[in-house]
């Protein structure tokens, strides 16, 4: 028998307690066993075989706290295993696995049985043994009872989750909390509302080897003045932060931290002590020491304690990261269908793009809140469109008058049945083919046919003054898609089957260059073919714009071909957003009330609300930016139970530099009008530039066309270039003076519209105001009558010059002003875009004017 390990026994091992002649008996009846890495030494509710004392190596104890948890312990040299086991007669209570090779001295249950009948002194010295760890199992039971109970109100439970998206930022912000989690020092984590900064707080701490150890929060605001609940009272109950010992505590919102507190905290933070409350009277006790780690939450920044703090986080907003968008609302999507037992819609490209083009100031929990609403909107849709986002204002929109209120006559008109379906079924259905026939049977120029006369000299006219009163009004009243829909209807009589759903994806991406690509055809069409005053072309014209609508409403359901193809809906939408009138909801009101969508979706009517089909083009009135997606038709309106929908008088064009979503192909379309004015004008040019083009001849009269169709848009793209230039030449310092970067060419574009939309109209004048007002006689000469004695209105020369002219310069002015609402930037930043449209407006005038 080896001294050495009965020495051994009695001083590194619990066995020590006993005296020295039952060490030397036990020491005698000892074994060595060596385990390899990784075995199991023994397990879990098995008859115990040996007693096991750990003398070499490194092992862990699973022991099971409740049903399919295991707790873990390390096994220290000098661990007795199984002795609890073998004195009460039970089963192994824990499960021993080798971390490396270790080595144990072992006695078999038996032979241990075996001593403990020779030497009743083992039985008494466990039991008192058992006494003691009783003991202070009840202490520590106590102790830990009255450290929950102070800290259950502040305690985080765990992480909500982890870092979403692969951004830069994201990576970044991950890379951060990874480098926080590895230390022990204290960290302040700042950002605008709504970031779920306390999670990135819990992240840091789950992340770390306190993980096991409670982490709080606390709202700053809420600590008192002199902070006796974080620090406790001297001679009475502990503060939060001796209850924490090694845990983590989460200051949120510093900024409202308490001005007398910013020196203490500042002291727990630079040298981890703190000192409790003394009360008046008393002496103010030493220091005293903390151990645990603190991270400061704030939404702005904090200079006293940042000089302190190890680890500073800045969480940027979510609309620095709109790459990160999509991968937040699959998310929150995954979480709210699981929540709800819903199943998961796919969310189309189009939706991630109109919530990139919002700014978030409510971050997150803003974009959850939205995902939400959108579920519950969508009702169990399997796709989620861009109409069912749609955010809170960001500020209240000024300069708004509801004529809805202003005017209550106005809002029962717009709820009858008189608008706009008495009006389109009992007379626009009717009059449209006696159009049609007149244009294929009568006379066929404007003098002898008043439907030729009507279309050039009156609609168009008309139409364009009406754009910047009452935005795309026409499309309510539009006979192409009346007879959509009556089509659409009949046929789903005659073969009733389900209409399509919209391709979205597909009709966002090229639906507005197919609506370019048909103006084109038909300017050229108009131009080459003398459309203006051959009536049965015209005809032509009318039909297959309408054999368009009918088309698309045979396929797909409601007004496919007005939202996405075509031509006129394409110049109705670009011209409305100069309207002085717009279409809105209150947003609060859709948020706060509404259920049903029955505006956007349909469905039968309740309330003050009546039984609608919904929106013809799917637009939902609370999440309109601009006038381009509404047709005034007033479903919504009628629809409406709650009074939300608006109809406002506002600054004309406002949307152009506040809510606006700039597109490619619009403007494209843009600049295409721009370049029919001056293709309706070919003669004068020809004359003007002295080129005599024959233009009887078709080739030379085509490419002169396509030339003046496209060569006025290289002026605004010349103009940017030089802004481009000359930004670069003050940032190198060649010039003397610095500009500011202007804006992407596709904002700027729109500042040009007002000049456009006067250009059209100037030409148009002529047409209207000296042979609009021949209406009579033209009429009586369509059916061969004699008028010449029959009453005409036309304007003098001199008026219509007058008129064309103020209608230029007008239309310069507001494209002065509009384009420094866009551009956001000095006059002099943007030089060259005024020159262009000075350049554009003085090409106007010496083609249309100066004649």
């Amino acid at each position: 028998m080896s001294t050495e390990l009965v020495n051994w026994l009695e001083s590194a091992t619990e066995l020590g307690m006993l005296p020295s002649d039952v060490l030397e008996s036990i020491a005698s009846e000892l074994e060595v066993l060596v385990v390899p890495a990784g075995s199991k030494v023994t397990i879990e509710d098995t008859p115990v075989t040996k007693l096991y004392i750990l003398e070499s190596g490194q092992a862990e104890r699973y022991r099971r706290q409740r049903a399919g948890l295991m707790w873990a312990a390390g096994l220290l040299p000098g661990a007795v295993v199984n002795l609890s086991a073998l004195q009460r007669g039970q089963l192994t209570d824990s499960r021993i696995v080798t971390l490396t090779e270790c080595q144990f001295q072992t006695i078999a249950a038996e032979k241990w049985q075996a001593l403990v009948t020779q030497y009743p002194q083992i039985t008494a010295a466990y039991a008192e043994r058992l006494a003691g760890k009783l003991e202070q199992l009840e202490g520590e039971i106590a102790y830990d009872r009255d450290r929950q109970a102070a800290l259950r109100t502040y305690l985080v439970p765990q992480a909500k989750r982890g870092i979403i998206g692969e951004s830069r930022y994201a990576v970044k912000l991950r890379q951060q909390i990874r480098a926080a989690a590895s230390d022990d020092r204290s960290v302040i984590i700042s950002g605008e509302p709504g970031l779920e900064k306390d999670n990135i707080a819990a992240l840091i701490h789950f992340g770390s080897k306190r993980r096991q150890q409670p982490i709080i929060s606390l709202k700053s605001a809420l600590i008192t003045a002199n902070g006796a609940e974080l620090f406790g009272r001297v001679g009475g109950k502990p503060g939060l932060l001796e209850w924490l010992g090694e845990g983590t505590l989460i200051l949120n919102d510093v900024q409202e931290l308490p001005r007398d507190l910013v020196p203490q905290i500042e002291q727990l933070l630079t040298t981890g002590n703190y000192t409790p409350i003394a009360r008046e009277g008393q002496v103010s006790p030493p220091p005293r020491s903390s151990n645990a780690r603190v991270i400061l939450i704030s939404e702005s920044t904090q200079p006293t304690f940042n000089k302190v703090v190890k680890h500073q986080i800045k969480v940027p907003g979510l609309r620095v990261r709109k790459a990160d968008l999509e991968a937040h609302v699959n998310y929150y999507l995954n979480i709210i269908c699981r929540q709800k037992k819903l199943p998961k819609p796919q969310v189309i490209p189009e939706a991630i793009r109109r919530l990139q083009a919002y700014d978030f100031p409510g971050n997150l929990k803003e974009l959850q809140g939205m995902v939400d609403r959108a579920l519950l909107q969508a009702q169990g849709s399997k796709v989620l469109t861009e109409e069912v986002f749609w955010a809170q204002a960001a500020k209240k929109q000024l300069f708004r008058l509801n004529l809805l209120n202003a005017y209550p006559l106005l809002r029962q008109f717009l709820n009858s049945d008189w608008y706009p379906d008495r009006v389109n079924y009992g007379f626009t259905a009717w009059v449209f083919p006696i159009v049609v026939a007149i244009l294929f049977l009568a006379p066929q120029d404007r003098q002898h046919n008043f439907a030729l006369n009507l279309f050039w000299a009156w609609w168009w006219p008309l139409i364009l003054l009406l754009f910047p009163i009452i935005g795309r009004l026409w499309c309510a009243f539009c006979p192409f898609m009346i007879y959509g829909e009556i089509v659409q209807k009949l046929s789903l009589k005659v073969f009733p089957r389900t209409l399509k759903k919209w391709p979205r994806e597909t009709a966002e991406k090229w639906g507005g260059w197919f609506l370019f690509g048909l103006f084109v055809l038909i300017f050229l069409w108009e131009e080459l073919w003398n459309l203006e005053n051959t009536a049965y072309l015209s005809s032509w014209l009318l039909l297959l714009i309408t054999g368009g609508a009918v088309l698309f409403s045979l396929i797909f359901e409601r007004r496919f071909w007005c939202r996405y193809l075509c031509p006129i809906g394409g110049m109705n939408g670009l011209f409305a957003k100069l309207s002085i009138v717009e279409l809105r909801a209150q947003q609060g009101t859709c948020a706060a009330e509404c259920t049903t969508y029955h505006c956007y979706k349909g469905g039968v009517g309740f309330g003050e609300g009546q039984t609608t089909n919904g929106c013809p083009i799917y637009s939902h009135p609370a999440q309109l930016t601009d006038n381009k997606d509404c047709v005034l038709c007033m479903t919504c309106l009628k629809a409406c139970p709650h009074r939300s929908v608006e109809l406002n008088l506002r600054p004309p064009g406002i949307e152009l530099w506040t809510t606006h979503i700039p597109h490619a192909y619009e403007v494209a379309l843009l600049f295409l009008l721009l370049g029919g004015i001056y293709l309706h004008r070919l003669p004068e040019i020809n004359a003007l530039l002295g080129l005599q083009i024959d233009l009887n001849q078709f080739l030379p009269h085509l490419g002169f066309s396509i030339a003046a169709i496209v060569l006025p848009a290289t002026i605004p793209f010349l103009a940017y270039g030089a802004m481009q230039g000359l930004y670069k030449l003050g940032k190198l310092e060649i010039i003397p003076f610095k500009l500011c970067k202007p804006l992407p060419f596709i904002d700027l574009a729109y500042g040009y519209l007002p000049l456009i939309l006067g250009g059209n109209l100037a030409h148009y004048f002529k047409l209207g105001l000296a042979e609009g007002g021949q209406i009579i006689p033209v009429t009586f000469a369509t059916f061969g009558l004699a008028g010449n004695n029959l009453p005409s209105f036309i304007a003098h020369p001199a008026v219509i010059t007058f008129l064309q002219g103020m209608t230029l310069v007008l239309a310069l002015l507001i494209t002065f002003f509009l384009t420094q609402k866009i551009a956001k930037r000095s006059i002099r930043s943007i030089v060259p875009q005024h020159l262009a449209s000075i350049c554009l407006a003085v090409s106007l005038w010496i083609s249309i004017v100066g004649k």
